[in-house]
């Protein structure tokens, strides 16, 4: 199985080190998400878009790249991110919006991936930041399971 894992990173490193993680268990290359072209991720067999959130959304640097991919049928993708506050569905499911955009595209999105992460703006500047020791070496490990569960799912597809 060929993998790729897009990514955007800003402030902190905090997801670049979530898609480390993620890309050493699936082998997988990575690309950040405003250097790479669509027609270089079709060759892949599975392809991760993940940033931090930021104001409730995944970085516009990965709707930007999503916008521009042709349809594609049935490519599977997943979804990750950082976040100072957790992923609750339905109150603010912020992997809604990307999930969406990729299912409008073709893509069958096959996991999601979501940890706290380091978050010093706005009002949180004033407090010094929350989740200072995030990703930690907990959230990094858990990366890993689910990029492991990932590998073993799209396998065990491909061989049916």
């Amino acid at each position: 199985m060929k993998a790729a894992v897009v990514y955007a990173s800003i402030y902190y490193r905090n997801t670049e080190k979530v898609a480390r993680a993620i890309a050493e268990v699936l082998k997988a290359d990575l690309y950040k998400a405003w250097e790479v072209d669509p027609n270089t991720l079709l060759r892949y067999d599975l392809i991760g878009f993940g940033s931090g959130i930021y104001f409730g959304k995944h970085h516009k640097s990965l709707f930007k790249l999503v916008d521009r991919f042709p349809r594609v049928e049935g490519k599977k993708a997943f979804v990750f991110s950082t976040s100072g506050i957790r992923k609750i569905l339905i109150v603010h499911d912020f992997h809604r919006p990307l999930t969406k955009r990729l299912y409008k595209k073709g893509f069958i999105v096959v996991g999601e991936f979501s940890c706290r992460g380091f978050v010093d703006y706005a009002l949180f500047k004033l407090i010094g930041g929350i989740n200072k020791s995030r990703p930690s070496e907990e959230d990094l490990e858990n990366a890993r399971k689910f990029a492991l569960k990932l590998k073993n799912f799209v396998t065990e597809i491909k061989s049916m």
